[in-house]
This record gives structure tokens, sequence and C-alpha cells, in this order.
């Protein structure tokens, strides 16, 4: 047998069981399996009629009266078009990255496509979704799929792609924004941003800046510097130690009377700087934890091919540590993006905040709390386990945990 068959993984056929030997292999293995999954049958049959009749007599009035206010918030009527550009810019993005990566980004891709898909030909009155929404939706579908073909030719290169997704992102911002002294397109203040379109903004801002600066802190707290290393770990420990919703009132109320009169900052941007630098001091412990987990034989081996230390840490350090520690890293993310809401504390009207507008500014739905609470908490569930599975995904790519 060759060295090449010899360093391959040999991996145990799959056994393809009965349904009867599955069952009884993971389920009714033991006696206390057995108990366990008679008591969980139990529930299941018990609390699932009585979960659809709730859904079926549940008061969904706040959500389809005016569903687009828990996407955009209050931005203005006329400018929803900017949205829709915006929109259509991430939907070619994450079809260019399937078509060019595949893989974790496949996931995203075809979470848009079956979300577009879904609201396009959602069950509800042309009042609630109008026939122009219906069929934006639906060219966003051939928007992902142009750019999955496009990202399939010699044009799908990464770093391309990469950098063709920061010009989007920044497109984005500005889009949404506006331009001072524009008519084609006036600025529209943050405080008419709002909804889901605010949460993932926020979370998409933090999660950008947030990891190079956590690698930066990590690398720090680990420097021979002791300047560097001191003002890492204070500022790691420091941010740890506090939860973000302090954070967040000392951005939003302190951090003003500290400033200039003629210096202030938008209190969407003091959000953003709050939960960046707070999802950072996390984010430097878990690449600290994998810097900690690579051997000190990876270091003499760079060494050995004449390599420094900056190129030592860049080409063969950094990439080991940040696959060891990839599920932690996309769980922080995940945190991030569920933090989001806590910017209903500070008065911006996230998508939380939106619902509960919606349901005390009418007397006939203040009892509808529950269904706004599950409204919001599916969308979240979709994009979480979106980040979820492409983690998987990712981690089998690149074998973790296996070699």
């Amino acid at each position: 047998m060759s060295s090449t068959g010899l360093a391959q993984e040999i991996e145990r056929p799959v056994q393809q069981l009965r349904p009867v030997a599955w069952l009884r292999k993971n389920l009714f293995n033991s006696w206390y399996n057995a108990i366990l999954t008679i008591l969980a049958l139990w529930l299941l049959l018990t609390s699932i009629p009585a979960l659809i009749n709730w859904l079926l007599a549940a008061n969904w009035a706040p959500i389809l009266t005016t569903p687009i206010l828990y996407f955009v918030g209050q931005y203005p009527a006329s400018e929803l078009w900017r949205v829709g550009v915006s929109l259509a810019l991430v939907s070619f993005s994450f079809g260019l990255s399937w078509g060019t990566w595949g893989g974790p980004t496949r996931t995203f891709a075809l979470a848009l496509m079956a979300g577009y898909a879904l609201i396009a030909v959602l069950p509800v009155s042309l009042e609630t979704i109008s026939l122009n929404a219906r069929l934006f939706m639906a060219a966003n579908i051939v928007v992902v799929m142009g750019g999955f073909a496009l990202g399939q030719t010699r044009l799908g290169k990464a770093r391309w792609v990469l950098g063709l997704g920061i010009i989007s992102f920044i497109i984005i911002i500005v889009l949404l924004r506006g331009f001072e002294d524009s008519s084609a397109i006036p600025v529209v203040q943050t405080t008419r941003w709002g909804g889901l379109m605010l949460n993932l903004l926020v979370a998409a801002v933090g999660i950008v800046a947030s990891f190079p600066l956590g690698l930066l802190l990590a690398l720090g707290r680990r420097s021979d510097l002791p300047v560097v290393k001191l003002f890492s770990t204070l500022f790691i420990e420091l941010v740890r130690g506090v939860p973000l919703i302090t954070i967040l009132f000392m951005g939003s109320l302190i951090l003003p009377l500290f400033l200039p009169e003629q210096i202030r900052i938008d209190r969407v941007v003091r959000a953003m700087i709050g939960i960046t630098l707070f999802s950072a001091a996390y984010m430097a412990e878990n690449v600290r934890g994998g810097l900690q987990a690579i051997p000190e034989g990876q270091y003499d081996a760079a060494r050995a091919i004449g390599l420094n230390g900056p190129l030592t840490t860049l080409l063969i350090i950094l990439p080991q540590a940040l696959r060891l520690v990839i599920p932690a890293i996309v769980g922080q993310f995940i945190s991030l993006f569920k933090d989001t809401t806590l910017l209903i504390i500070v008065g911006i009207n996230e998508i939380l905040g939106i619902g509960k507008s919606i349901v005390q500014g009418n007397p006939e739905w203040i009892t509808a709390h529950m269904e706004v609470y599950v409204f919001v908490a599916l969308l979240f569930w979709v994009f979480t386990y979106a980040m979820s599975y492409s983690s998987r995904r990712l981690e089998r790519a690149l074998g973790v945990g296996k070699r």
C-alpha cells in the first residue's frame, strides 16, 4: 500500500438499519431510554394538538395588518426602493458566494430563496403583501441564481467575491442613509430606521468589526510587549466583566455628556460601537483559546523553514487556531445577533420594539403579545439556525475534530 493510502483516513461504511432495528438501537436500547421515549411521545401527543389549536385561534392581526413595519420600521414609504436595492445586493452577493465557495454559503443562499418563495406565495390578502412585493420576492430568487451562475464562471474568484461583498455592504449603508442636500437620495435619519433591517445591520457591523479587533486583542494579550499585553488584558477583562446593557446605556446616555456640544454621534452608531467592543472582548478569548491549543512544535517547524514571528502567526498558527474555535466563534456571532434585541432598552426601534409599539398602540391587540413574540422568535430562529448549520458544514469541510 502506498504512503498516500496509509495517510488517508479509513472510514467504516455506514450500516443501514431497518426501521425496527433503528428504533431498538436508538430509542429502546435500555429500560430508561424506553421510559424517556414513551414520556417524550406522550408529551408530543398532548402538546401538539393544543399548539395547533392555539395557532389557529391566535390573533395574528398585529402582524398581518402592517408586516412592513416589522422589517423596515418607519423607513419612508417613498424611499423603500433603497431597501429593495439593498436586498437585491444581498441576494446577488450570497448567490455569487454560493457559486464561488459553495459549502456554508449555500445554506444562506438556499434559505434566502426559500424565504423569498414563501413570501411570494403566502396565502394572505394583497393588502397584507402587495402584488409588487410578491413579484419583487420572486425576482430576488432569479437574482440569487444569477449570482450563482456568475460565481461558477472564471469571474468567481475568492478575492473578487470578498471585495465585492465589502463594497456592497458599504453601498447598502450609504444608500439607506442617503446624502445631504440631495433630492434623488435624501438623508433618512437613523431614528426612522427600525425592524429586522436594523437588527441585521447592527449585527453585520458588529460581526465584521469585532472579528479583526478580537484577533488583535488576542494576539496583544499573548504579546511580549508589556504595554500591549496590559492594555489588551485590561480591555478584555473590563468589558467581559459588565453586561452588554451597561455598555449600551453608557454609549446612549453617558457618552454624549462628555462630548463637546458640536460633536454628536448618531445613537445607532453608538450602539454599533458598543456591541462591537463587547463582542470583540469575547472574540479575543475565543481566539486565545485556539492559540493556546497549538503545540509548540508548530512554532519550531515554522522557525526551521525560516519564517519570522509575524509570518509564523499569520500563515501557520492563526489559521489552525481559528479552525479549532469555529464553533465558539459562530456561537459568539449568534449571541451577538440575538443581543441586538437589547437595543429596545435604549430607545432604538429594532424588531422587538416595533412589535411592542404596535401591540400597545391598539387597544384591540393589547392581549396579542404572545403572537408577536412567537413571530419574532421564529424569525430569529431561522437566521440563527442557518448560521449554526453553516458552521457545522464548515467544520465538516475542514475536518474539525478529525484531523
